[in-house]
């Protein structure tokens, strides 16, 4: 008889949720524990939330269960001070009921896979709180008053809700130095740095000549994977676009696919700021939503990787040059969610610098999509 009895399903692995894990996928039949939320997308990415219980879904949905919090990280933003840090509280908010689609629902669906977990959310925070540090957006220097403090807790509330959908409820600095060894950290950065380093010029005429090499793939992985006190001295481009993945074609499908779902939703985010009285700052916002449009389209047509041509294999190394050129796609994507933050809270009076900096990424997304998109590296012809 034990041919006729029916196979039961493990339980997911819930342990941690609301501690160390944000969120997990869930399966028809799971049960979300009691205090979490359900968020159910469809196929064409749309999401609803429903409360905790036993997962009820359509083929062809995706279920996600994720705990609102409270959750409490510590961040070091000076790679040249990894003893100072801040300590940050942050939950998952209600659900804004001013908008079509919340933006950790969004974050859920583009960048988690299986699990999300607090710590790759922490080393995400701190990455893009170290690139608008180090590009001049936010400003924290040493014996900050109380108005540049408040200056910089608005700035940093808004990026991390503009980015991941989650809201800061608490931050305060922090003395990190009986958990950090600042030696170890120097002895990581050497092992990192010497890892991506390239190889010595075998002859005085090659070491002369400019180094023109792609940035590899593969130690942009193994650098995502080392501890956080050594990756917060490598440059902020590599620590958000490396992931964990195996292959160059799953950095490459995991970037495009984050660049298909989250260009729209970032295009209509744009669309809705109230703009400054002017003709010229109008006709500025209206280029670059058309700009936005323009490289989704380009996304949405994107040729495969490892072809050239219909019957024309693309080389590896090819294939790992275009998977570079679309992780740096990616980047601008993430300066363009920051640059976002900024909008909503700039006064009237700092459009025009902000319209510029979006000139920079909309030229550094549409460069790397474009070279992504070309099966050969283009030859740089030689000086007469």
């Amino acid at each position: 008889m034990g041919i006729f009895s029916r196979r039961r399903k493990p339980a997911v692995d819930i342990d941690g949720l609301g501690v160390t894990l944000i969120a997990l996928r869930l399966d028809a039949g799971d049960c979300a524990p009691a205090g979490s939320t359900v968020v159910v997308f469809n196929a064409g990415g749309h999401a609803r939330r429903a409360p905790a219980g036993k997962v009820a879904c359509e083929q062809g949905e995706t279920v996600l269960c994720f705990h609102p919090g409270p959750y409490t990280v510590h961040l070091a933003p000076f790679a040249s001070a990894p003893e100072w840090g801040l300590q940050l509280r942050f939950v998952v908010d209600a659900p804004n009921p001013r908008v079509t689609q919340q933006r950790f629902d969004l974050y859920l669906y583009s960048e988690m896979v299986e699990r999300l977990e607090l710590e790759t959310l922490r080393a995400a925070v701190q990455a893009a709180l170290e690139t608008e540090l180090t590009q001049g957006a936010l400003d924290l220097p040493p014996c900050t008053t109380m108005n540049e403090w408040h200056a910089f807790r608005a700035g940093l509330n808004q990026l991390v809700y503009t980015r991941f959908g989650v809201t800061v409820d608490d931050c305060v600095p922090v003395d990190l130095g009986d958990q950090v060894d600042y030696a170890e950290v120097l002895r990581a950065r050497a092992a990192v740095e010497a890892a991506v380093a390239p190889p010595p010029a075998e002859n005085s005429a090659a070491s002369s000549a400019p180094s023109l090499q792609t940035p590899s793939i593969a130690a942009a992985a193994a650098q995502a994977s080392q501890q956080d006190a050594a990756a917060s001295a490598l440059p902020a481009h590599v620590r958000r676009n490396a992931r964990a993945a195996t292959s160059t074609a799953q950095q490459d499908a995991f970037a495009l696919r984050r660049l298909f779902i989250e260009l729209p939703s970032l295009a209509s985010e744009l669309r809705a700021l109230v703009l400054p009285d002017g003709l010229q700052i109008f006709q500025q916002h209206q280029a670059l939503l058309l700009r936005l449009g323009m490289a989704a389209l380009n996304v949405n047509t994107m040729p495969a990787l490892a072809w050239a041509a219909p019957d024309q294999p693309l080389a590896p190394d090819e294939q790992t040059r275009r998977t570079a050129q679309t992780l740096l796609a990616v980047q601008a994507l993430d300066e363009a969610w920051a640059l976002l933050a900024r909008f909503q809270r700039a006064d009237h009076a700092q459009w025009p610098a902000l319209l510029e900096d979006a000139d920079r990424i909309c030229a550094n997304l549409e460069t790397g999509l474009a070279f992504r998109r070309a099966p050969y590296a283009p030859r740089a012809e030689p000086s007469l």
